[in-house]
Order: structure tokens, then sequence, then C-alpha cells
């Protein structure tokens, strides 16, 4: 059971790139899914999130309005288009289950033994 996010590359500021999230062995829409990126030397953050329903989104302010978060069930697949792309969103971008507690998106793992493998997504300036 694996979580496989790709979809990364080097664009430039104003771009757009289009993450895919895929795994094998789970059923994604029977999570709240998000995505998260974590730059070098920085933390990992919350971007996006998707709720079961499929409907209902969630943001970070710093990517409102500039990101769309969906998904696939058919293809068991979890995508976050970019656009707008800044500098600063220059990250390796992952993807993983998370739930809210104590006000904030958190990562939920455990179902898939680790974050898997992330895409890196560079905004050259």
């Amino acid at each position: 059971v694996q979580l496989q996010a790709s979809g990364g590359g080097l664009v430039q500021a104003g771009g757009s790139l289009r993450l895919s999230c895929a795994a094998s062995g789970r059923t994604l829409s029977r999570y709240t899914m998000g995505w998260f990126r974590q730059a070098p030397g920085g933390e990992r953050e919350f971007v996006a999130a998707l709720a079961e329903n499929g409907r209902s989104t969630f943001y970070a302010d710093s990517v409102k309005g500039r990101f769309t978060i969906s998904g696939d069930s058919a293809k068991n697949a979890v995508y976050l288009q970019m656009d707008s792309l800044k500098p600063e969103d220059t990250s390796t971008y992952y993807c993983a289950p998370t739930y809210w507690k104590n006000h904030r998106w958190n990562p939920q793992v455990h179902d898939f033994g680790s974050w898997g493998q992330g895409t890196q997504v560079t905004v050259s300036s």
C-alpha cells in the first residue's frame, strides 16, 4: 500500500501544473484527502483537502483562489490543479489522508505506512 504523487516539474511564475495522487490497495474516496508540501529546510505544511463527500474543499490561505483540489473515485485519484504559481510555491508536494484537529489539518498516513513518494514543484521567477 503506497501513496504516490506525480505531475511536478519546472514552471515559470504565473504558470500552471496539475498534480496527481494515486494509491494501490486503498480507496482514496474513503478518506479526507489532503495535499501537503515541504520546502528545503522547512516544515511540512498543509495545502488543500478534499472531504470524503467529494465536494467539500479546504485550502491554506496562501493558495486559496489559485489551487483547486478534486478527486476521481473511478480512477482512485486525487488531483491538485495549481494556477498562477509563485516562486514561494516551490516545494516537494505530498498527498495523504488528513483530519482536522486542534485548529489545523493533520496528516494521517497510518493506513499507507508512510508518506510515499512526493513530487517536486519548482517555480522560477
